[in-house]
């Protein structure tokens, strides 16, 4: 699995995923301070699944139908850091292939997906 990790996800995170052999770019790294239509378009770009803890962008794809591949938005606020690594490594493991085209959410006790399509442009809520 391919992904654009978002400047906010945690570099232990960022190593976690790693080590578990997930291809990871983190954008603390390649792109610090980018804008997130500019995150979503380099994700978009390079075919990876958006990882972040920002709920904008969800906005950004939902509301507004920037081209995205798929969002996976971490929302584990108030777990130690450990245990947030650990459980969105076990997430996305879990997630396998089926990102694409989704707007993802990782919880403590759940995932939850929603389909938008066919990456590219979200289908727009009728």
């Amino acid at each position: 699995m391919k992904l654009l990790a978002d400047e906010c996800v945690a570099g232990s995170t960022v190593a976690a995923m790693r080590a578990a052999g997930f291809d990871v770019e983190w954008i603390a790294q390649t792109l610090p301070g980018a804008a997130d239509a500019d995150v979503l378009a380099r994700a978009f770009g390079a075919g990876r699944l958006l990882l972040t803890e920002d709920k904008d962008f969800g906005e950004l794809t939902i509301r507004f139908g920037h081209a995205f591949h798929g969002v996976v938005l971490v929302a584990l606020a108030g777990l130690p850091a450990a245990a947030r690594a650990a459980r969105t490594v076990a997430a996305l493991q879990a997630l396998g292939d089926r990102g694409a085209g989704q707007f993802v959410v990782i919880e403590q006790h759940r995932i939850r997906r929603r389909a938008l399509g066919a990456p590219g442009k979200p289908e727009r809520p009728r």
